[in-house]
């Protein structure tokens, strides 16, 4: 048993059951996009959360374990990814990161945007040429400190 085989056990149950992601969100009191990166193997649950995995997932208690265990974070089955809509988000960072760098640079100083200390929220915004996927990420600025 490991981490990936929870994660798949969570998927085929959330398939079953057919439960969506931002269902699932209120059962943990999180955001839709927290509880789906989760609930995908990418955060540590607290006890009380894997709990209410455990129930709603049917999970043993080895499973629930797991979902307390600090996962390996940004694990892909390739450096490309090959999922077209990931891939897409890859070429974003490609062709923008460095312009997404310059401007955060110039704004904030030498520097990095926390993945750690950050949100992201995901909505659709109608639009009569095709509704677009508005994403916005908000992340905390860390400098780099001389010593």
């Amino acid at each position: 048993m490991d981490r990936h085989q929870v994660t798949q056990k969570i998927i085929s149950a959330k398939v079953a059951k057919q439960l969506r992601w931002a269902d699932l969100a209120t059962h943990f009191a999180q955001s839709k996009e927290w509880t789906t990166a989760a609930l995908l193997g990418q955060m540590t649950f607290n006890r009380e959360q894997a709990d209410k995995a455990q129930q709603l997932f049917d999970l043993t208690d080895e499973e629930a374990a797991w979902l307390q265990i600090v996962p390996y974070k940004g694990s892909l089955a390739s450096a490309v990814p090959t999922d077209p809509l990931i891939y897409r988000w890859y070429e974003i960072v490609s062709v923008y990161g460095t312009t997404i760098k310059e401007l955060i640079h110039e704004e904030f100083g030498d520097g990095i945007m926390s993945a750690i200390d950050f949100s992201m929220d995901i909505q659709r915004e109608a639009d009569p040429k095709g509704d677009r996927v508005q994403v916005v990420l908000s992340g905390k600025f860390l400098p780099y400190k001389s010593y």
